[in-house]
């Protein structure tokens, strides 16, 4: 929205991820090209078709993973936590952590801060349905649907649904930290991050609210979506290094590596935050998005995502030669990654910035990796350097990007930070270096 003197800028910070639960773990471990990725802990994967995922360790659940809580809102959200499945319990970790990190104190007016949280679809964990088939397991051992109504749902948890559906994750950050303001919740896979953060900042910059909490949380690593996600998209299978399976535009990558996190932001209106003297990451300065599919619903990654980035160049009243560094969308599959180079070559031509891809440590976080990654790329403008994509040794001709082999790189303002879905639903966002 060029012209409009409501500037919006970045003041919280918190994600949770597999490496580690705070901006400086993860920055440690993409500079050391660590990798988050490792053979599955929290369930069994004899029957399924991979064994290692990045799993985000570090976060179990404990009431200790919310960051600094007051005793009220520490009882709260223990409580709540049974309502809560782990991308829930992930989205409002990562929002709470955020909030103790952008130190708002007790003077915001609640009508004036607001939430918008990005998910993935979200699905039971089948043990949640044990008992209730078991019920209906008729004498020739075949599940009897007719027995269900009766003798099946009455074992689920009278609460189950409130677990799983996809708004909570706003909901539980709103009721806890009493934000009365505006309140919205976004379902598009992974361009759920890059969509709730340009939705805030247009929130803001509407004059609807002063502040926002923006983020999404998202998993792979899950019984249920491993399967579908395995049946329609290219996966790093066995048989691999783990730590190596991830290669980003790298001539050898055989598929993505599935991964869970969360990240969320603070955003709030730039003279608010210098009066209070807050410590100020970035400035969002444009969002852009797109869709597109022909009419056989065939998915064209690479000009949804030329339309969200010119988009987002124009939001921000800026032309391609001003970005210093592309943080992308980097999925590490054949076509994705094909798609995503022939994007950037279309838009920047011989001039691409230097690009970053943080799947290459930790794979793809579903909704949560563009919070997770964009954290990772204010850091580095506030480091001044970028991080080594990892795993990129032989570069594939058909992804002739400048892909970042090191940490001398310089960070120049401003990211673009790039996602995209298989289904062609693309988000951009630009921010530029803090004050």
């Amino acid at each position: 929205m060029v012209g409009s003197n409501r500037r919006v800028v970045i003041t919280g910070l918190g994600l949770i991820s597999p490496l580690g639960n705070s901006a400086d773990s993860l920055w440690n471990a993409l500079v050391e090209r660590r990798s988050g990725v490792g053979p599955i802990q929290s369930f069994s994967t004899t029957y399924l078709p991979t064994s290692f995922a990045a799993e985000a360790r570090d976060f179990t659940g404990s009431i200790d993973n919310f960051g600094p809580l007051d005793g009220e809102k520490k009882k709260a959200i223990r409580k709540g936590l049974k309502v809560m499945c782990r991308e829930c319990q992930m989205g409002v970790a990562a929002s709470q952590l955020a909030l103790a990190d952008a130190r708002l104190g007790g003077n915001v007016d609640p009508e004036r801060i607001g939430v918008l949280f990005g998910s993935d679809y979200m699905m039971t964990m089948p043990e949640d349905f044990t008992a209730g088939v078991r019920r209906c397991i008729g004498p020739d051992g075949k599940f009897d649907f007719r027995r269900w109504a009766a003798e099946g749902m009455p074992q689920l948890t009278p609460l189950w649904l409130l677990k799983y559906l996809p708004n909570m994750p706003a909901s539980h950050v709103a009721i806890y930290n009493d934000m009365r303001g505006p309140n919205n919740s976004l379902t598009l896979r992974e361009a759920s991050s890059n969509l709730a953060l340009g939705e805030a900042f247009r929130t803001i910059q509407r004059g609807h609210a002063d502040y926002m909490v923006a983020g999404a949380t998202g998993t792979r690593v899950h019984p249920m979506k491993m399967v579908h996600v395995v049946s329609q998209e290219e996966v790093a299978g066995n048989g691999t290094d783990p730590t190596r399976a991830s290669r980003p535009f790298d001539l050898a990558r055989s598929g993505m590596v599935l991964g869970e996190g969360a990240g969320a932001l603070v955003l709030e209106l730039l003279d608010v935050a210098q009066r209070r003297g807050a410590r100020i990451y970035g400035e969002f300065l444009g969002s852009g998005s797109s869709s597109v599919a022909d009419r056989q619903s065939i998915a064209h990654r690479d000009q949804a995502l030329i339309n969200a980035i010119r988009s987002a160049l124009a939001d921000a009243g800026l032309q391609p030669a001003d970005i210093g560094h592309i943080n992308a969308h980097g999925l590490s599959t054949r076509t994705s990654d094909i798609d995503e180079a022939r994007a950037l070559r279309t838009v920047f031509g011989q001039r691409i910035p230097p690009v970053v891809a943080p799947k290459s440590c930790f794979g793809n976080l579903g909704a949560g990796s563009g919070v997770v990654e964009l954290i990772a790329s204010l850091v580095a403008l506030e480091r001044g350097h970028l991080f080594p994509v990892k795993n990129f040794e032989t570069p594939d001709p058909e992804c002739a990007l400048p892909v970042v082999r090191d940490v001398e790189t310089p960070a120049s303002p401003n990211v673009l930070s790039i996602n995209v879905t298989p289904q062609g639903q693309a988000a951009a966002v630009i921010v530029g270096k803090g004050a």
